[in-house]
């Protein structure tokens, strides 16, 4: 039985992980990001204290604190006894046991709880989501996704998906996705749709190595820019 969730959770990604899942460089850290569907990750509160800008958007930050940390309470234990089952389709190396795991998510969720309220007060946290951003046109350096596109291919269609990386590039200059994987493990079957049609659009589509592999298989992200 593979991993299956029956709709997409908040689960949040450390800062660390955000560095080495994107490949981002210190030049990388330096410019404007958009982080969509961040949920509760830690890469914005943690990057802002570096002196970071950056801007995390997710349908789940128009509840207040006490709200989020009760759906992550809900989502919790439903994702772990999903990895405890599903152990061996994971790389159990940076990560080391399933209770490393939970103590690295939750930090990183914690991190985020307790920066939320002045991050939503500074314009950090807004609500929203794809494939409409409330962004202007070439907003941002770069637009991450992390553990959203491609990972939920079961429940979000190809269109879905294609919409979202065209407004990602509307607001960013370039477009990291990761991972390319759907839940199950299975390489996404909107991976090689979506290229080609980026690709046909004038887009420069790669498909990029990277220092960091939990689910198995999962190493690579999507990398897009104009030509």
């Amino acid at each position: 039985m593979a991993f299956t969730l029956d709709k997409v959770v908040p689960w949040g990604r450390s800062y660390t992980e955000y560095v080495d899942m994107f490949g981002l460089t210190e030049a990388d850290l330096g410019r404007h990001i958009l982080g969509c569907g961040d949920g509760p990750a830690g890469f914005n509160a943690e990057l802002t204290k570096r002196g970071g800008a950056v801007v995390s958007v997710d349908p789940v930050y128009i509840f207040d604190v006490e709200q989020i940390k009760s759906r992550i309470a809900e989502t919790y234990e439903t994702v772990m006894a999903q990895m405890r089952y599903n152990q061996t389709d994971y790389v159990w190396y940076v990560i080391p046991s399933i209770e490393a795991l939970g103590e690295i998510r939750m930090s990183a969720m914690d991190t985020f709880l307790a920066d939320f309220e002045s991050g939503k007060q500074e314009g950090r946290y807004i609500a929203g989501e794809l494939p409409a951003l409330p962004f202007a046109n070439g907003q941002f350096d770069i637009a991450l996704s992390s553990h959203f596109l491609f990972l939920y291919s079961a429940h979000l269609s190809a269109e879905f998906h294609l919409q979202a990386l065209q407004e990602m590039l509307r607001v960013a200059r370039e477009v990291r996705i990761f991972p390319l994987l759907a839940l199950d493990g299975s390489i996404s079957p909107y991976l090689s749709l979506v290229s080609e049609e980026l690709a046909s659009r004038g887009f420069d589509v790669q498909i990029v190595k990277v220092d960091y592999e939990f689910q198995r298989g999962g190493n690579q992200m999507l990398l897009i820019k104009p030509k």
